[in-house]
């Protein structure tokens, strides 16, 4: 009835209507009615194409549109005139409609951050002591449904398996033997479903193989949820949490739903899979102000599929299930549509070209035998062998075994590939779209700077460096007490397990403590030597945090850390070489300074002080005054070992690279410096603003020009991604979390990570790093454009051969010397020249300069026009000689099997000498520079060479090719006649590149 043609665009959608089409009443009726809804800004229907465009609020989404025209759509249906039973489906249909609207209408995205505690609890009729009766809750999950997203449609093992038979050859060679079992020849037609049905089966074990490794890596989700009903804490199953709920909120849990923040105590939020932000989000509870405020900025709101990193809260659920942002994203991944490869594209378009011609020359043939007044039957079977040598079987089993073998070769480096075509087209890649958290950097974070007493001390893989030389903590007074102090004050936790430190906690104070550890402090006995006493957390108007600790003596010491202007505020001593000095104006700026710097560089800036208190003494915050600082902490999040090489290496490769992160501008400049991202003279980075402002042609135009996207939504990411494909691209997308999926998705290549990714980034990528090592993409680059060379290299081998045997059969049947190869000799042949000669040609090493060329042009057909001369040529070399055997045979034998023996023997073994033609373009077997060694290829011609000869010594070989043996002379005839073309194909190929070189 209604389906959804393009709804990526936020506020722009486009349906087609099937009962639109030449009917002005409908569309008038669709255009008067739903141009009255206050959201929709514009609609127009159009009757030719049933496609009809929508306009409307950004504020609401494609689904919600769809409703509405869905609800329209069946008033028109229902106004019509339909008998009683279609009156019924259709207000059945209209009835659910409605509910499904109005469901949508109550959890609809509303502003909840704008709204203030009180107000969103009254509009969900809900409690923060409270929360919801249980009545109450088994009324809302009937009227809401669970708190469910809808799943990804994944592909199923029919469809796989049906994949396989989706080309025009392997229809053409299914006709051929449906027709060949029509006139009598049984055998013709199980050895051409024999070779269909191998491709078939090698294409669908390896993809099935790929998908089950793959669905073997996803996650558990969290089962159950904490949540306030009737008075009491409870915990129930997480598809159970309604509209109205109260969440429970502790450090570590998952959380169930949207929610509104209700209460804070210190609450952090790892929101780096939704948003992009690297960070834990500290929440609030107060409301927000503004209308346009970004996901990542409504920070009193928490959501569906995040995780809770520290402290405590309540919030209120105000939307699940679909409703949620993760299932918005859900719907964006559903809307999102695959582009097909540029390998797929050429094989099909090959494939379909070699059917055209084969079907016209077989009329050829079948027109040119009836004048010449043979007879029906023999002409037909002698089309469809004519039909059968111009597909070259072999040409799908070598791709689709090609390919397989390069997946087979990316597990072994811990590179998971779901389909064939996948590692081929990342060879093709010409802009990967990088996300930053947990791609080019670990998600994790890492003290990187210290600044102590003036002095700048960096933190590299566990060693503290001044300058060019590498410290030790514990000569350094002022450094080791920093560090002491930042492990006292922090929260996270720390246990020993077979020697090994286990440490939990937020981002931020796990970096402390694993700075402390690589320095050699043992901060378990630390804290034991100073047990706290008390701890005063952050707030909204204050924020450091401050720890009181009992010592040996009288005094109790205060370790703070927080804000560096605020706590820089409340000290008026520093450590100075060792000595407690007063922290003058001059001192206080050049620390303002060194903060300035370091949150240039988009560090994590901390402020470290202590001080002393007598027992007792710690009302009234007075412990937070007087302190000596220590100085400051700047922390990261840390790029991935290698990530700065591997922008190197792609730029080498002429691939372009774009960032596209949900962090602020500063912070993408930032990383985007250190990676030295930039393609051009200046780096070029746009936010999500500036953005959202532009027309899918404008940023088309303007995308090919950015190195980075900062602030940027799962939507944005789409649109990134749609607007370099529409300039004509080829894009792998890399990311982790779920929301780089819609963009994943619609990649031409969508690559997630496996280990720390998200399942649902792992359900629509295309490659899966296991590791999450990205380095490993430069060995799926090379491998794949290597695959791509050798394949069409084969190709080249395919076409040239197979023409080869079309030239000779059209030859001698135009000539009148009857036929030089019958139909189960053509079969015969192809499968054993084509097959594994092909197959080793596909095997060539890699040329050594594989990466330091730019991509190929995705629209480069996989053999160009001027190739086919080349081709035309070869193949003319191999039937002359052929013809020539063939007709000392018809002249010493006539036209008998004994000559076309001859001709087959002559025209096989000429075709298994042509593969070494074929290894090289270039070179030749008379050139000085010999090509690199390939045992794959000598050992398929020798077995090739070796299976031929069975045809000769077996008798019920010979039976079944209808041959007959041949004696010294017949022997030297073929001899000749396949190296003649050897001979000829590379002595022309030396003098073209000697021809060109001395040009």
């Amino acid at each position: 009835m209604i389906q959804p043609i393009h709804a990526s665009i936020k506020g722009r959608t486009r349906f087609k209507i099937k009962e639109l089409y030449r009917s002005p009443s409908l569309k008038s009726y669709l255009e008067r009615s739903i141009v009255n809804f206050a959201e929709i800004r514009y609609i127009s229907a159009n009757i030719l194409t049933s496609n009809i465009l929508v306009i409307f609020d950004q504020d609401i989404s494609s689904k919600e549109i769809e409703f509405l025209i869905r609800k329209v759509l069946l008033n028109y249906q229902d106004e019509s005139g339909f008998n009683h039973k279609n009156k019924k489906l259709v207000r059945t249909a209209k009835a659910k409609t409605d509910r499904q609207l109005a469901v949508k209408q109550e959890q609809k995205t509303k502003n909840w951050h704008l709204m203030a505690v009180e107000q969103v609890l009254t509009s969900l009729n809900t409690s923060n002591i409270s929360g919801l009766s249980n009545e109450t809750a088994t009324n809302n999950l009937k009227k809401y449904g669970k708190n469910v997203l809808s799943t990804i449609v994944k592909r199923s093992q029919l469809s796989m398996l049906l994949d396989q038979f989706k080309s025009l050859p392997v229809a053409l060679l299914v006709i051929a033997s449906g027709i060949s079992i029509a006139t009598g020849g049984m055998i013709d037609a199980v050895v051409i479903l024999g070779v269909v049905g191998l491709n078939a089966a090698i294409g669908y074990a390896t993809e099935s193989q790929s998908e089950r490794i793959i669905n073997s890596l996803k996650n558990r989700a969290e089962q159950s949820t904490l949540v306030i009903r009737d008075s009491y804490q409870t915990e129930i199953p997480t598809e159970n949490v309604v509209l109205g709920d109260i969440l429970v909120l502790n450090p570590g849990s998952y959380i169930a739903a949207d929610a509104r923040i209700i209460t804070t105590d210190n609450l952090n939020v790892d929101e780096s899979a939704l948003t992009g932000e690297s960070l834990p989000i500290t929440k609030i509870s107060t409301c927000l102000n503004g209308e346009n405020v970004a996901l990542a900025d409504r920070l009193n709101m928490i959501y569906k599929g995040t995780l809770v990193i520290n402290g405590k809260g309540l919030a209120v659920v105000v939307a699940t299930g679909d409703f949620t942002e993760m299932g918005e994203i859900q719907q964006l991944v559903g809307e999102a549509t695959t582009i097909q490869t540029p390998l797929a594209k050429q094989l099909d378009q090959v494939g379909s070209q070699i059917v055209f011609i084969g079907m016209g020359l077989c009329g050829l043939v079948f027109s040119l035998g009836m004048l010449r007044g043979y007879g029906l039957l023999p002409m037909l079977q002698s089309s469809i062998s004519l039909a059968v040598a111009a597909v070259p079987e072999g040409l799908p089993t070598i791709a689709i075994t090609t390919l397989a073998l390069g997946i087979r070769d990316m597990r072994k480096n811990h590179v998971l590939v779901r389909s064939l075509n996948a590692v081929e087209a990342l060879g093709s890649v010409q802009t990967i779209c990088l996300d930053k958290t947990g791609t080019l950097t670990e998600n994790k974070m890492s003290v990187v700077e210290i600044i102590t007493n003036s002095k700048y001390i960096q933190v590299s893989n566990g060693n503290f460096i001044d300058g060019e030389e590498t410290i030790n903590p514990y000569t350094y007074n002022e450094l080791l007490k920093l560090i002491h102090v930042s492990v006292l004050c922090n929260e996270s936790e720390v246990s020993k397990q077979n020697d090994e430190y286990v440490v939990t906690g937020s981002a931020t104070e796990n970096a402390l403590i694993y700075t402390a550890i690589s320095a050699g402090v043992d901060v378990i006995t630390l804290k034991g030597k100073y047990p706290l006493l008390q701890t005063n957390l952050r707030s909204e108007n204050r924020n450091l945090m401050s720890t009181i600790h009992a010592t040996h003596n009288c005094h109790q010491m205060v370790a703070v850390k927080g804000n560096p202007a605020e706590v820089l505020q409340i000290c008026h001593r520093w450590m100075k070489s060792g000595q407690i000095v007063p922290l003058t104006a001059e001192d206080r700026q050049k620390m303002d300074m060194e903060n300035d710097r370091m949150a240039g560089k988009a560090l994590r800036v901390l402020g470290i002080a202590y001080g002393y208190i007598e027992e007792g003494d710690n009302s009234n915050n007075h412990h937070e005054s007087d302190l000596i600082w220590l100085g400051l902490v700047g922390m990261a999040d840390p790029l991935r070992t290698g990530a700065k090489k591997l922008i190197a290496d792609f730029h080498q490769a002429g691939i372009d690279t774009v960032m596209i992160t949900g962090d602020q501008s500063p912070t993408a400049y930032a990383i985007a410096k250190q990676l030295e991202l930039n393609r051009h003279t200046q780096l070029e980075i746009l936010d999500s603003n500036n953005l959202n402002n532009l027309t899918p042609e404008a940023l088309a135009a303007l995308s090919d020009k950015v190195d980075v996207f900062a602030r940027i939504s799962p939507s944005n990411k789409l649109q990134i991604v749609q607007a370099l494909q529409t300039s004509g691209k080829v894009v792998s997308m890399t990311g982790d979390g779920i929301n780089d999926a819609p963009a994943l998705k619609a990649a031409q290549i969508g690559v997630a990570m496996g280990k720390e990714g998200t399942d649902v980034a792992r359900e629509v990528a295309d490659i899966i790093l296991e590791d999450d090592r990205l380095e490993t993409m430069m060995i799926a680059v090379s491998r794949g454009r290597t695959i791509y060379n050798n394949i069409r290299k084969s190709v080249h081998f395919l076409l040239a051969t197979n023409l080869s045997e079309i030239m000779v059969m059209i030859t001698a049947t135009a000539v009148g010397i009857g036929e030089p190869l019958n139909a189960i000799q053509l079969l015969w042949l192809n499968l054993v020249t084509d097959i594994f000669p092909g197959l080793s040609l596909a095997m060539e090493a890699p040329e050594p300069d594989v990466l330091n060329q730019p991509p190929r042009d995705p629209n480069e057909p996989i053999i160009k026009n001027t190739d086919f001369g080349r081709i035309v040529f070869e193949s003319a070399a191999i039937s002359i000689s052929t013809l020539a055997a063939y007709g000392y045979g018809i002249f010493k034998y006539g036209i008998s099997p004994k000559a076309r023996a001859l001709a087959f023997m002559t025209l096989t073994s000429g075709q298994l000498l042509h593969t070494i033609s074929s290894r090289s373009e270039k070179h030749s077997i008379f050139s000085k520079e010999k090509l690199p060694p390939n045992p794959y290829l000598n050992a398929a011609i020798l077995g090739s060479f070796g299976i031929q000869l069975l045809t000769l010594t077996v008798p019920q070989l010979r039976g079944l090719l209808k041959i007959t043996r041949l004696n010294i002379v017949d022997i030297a005839v073929i001899t000749s006649g396949a190296l003649l073309p050897l001979l000829v194909n590379e002595g022309t190929k030396n003098i073209q590149i000697t021809g060109k070189n001395s040009t």
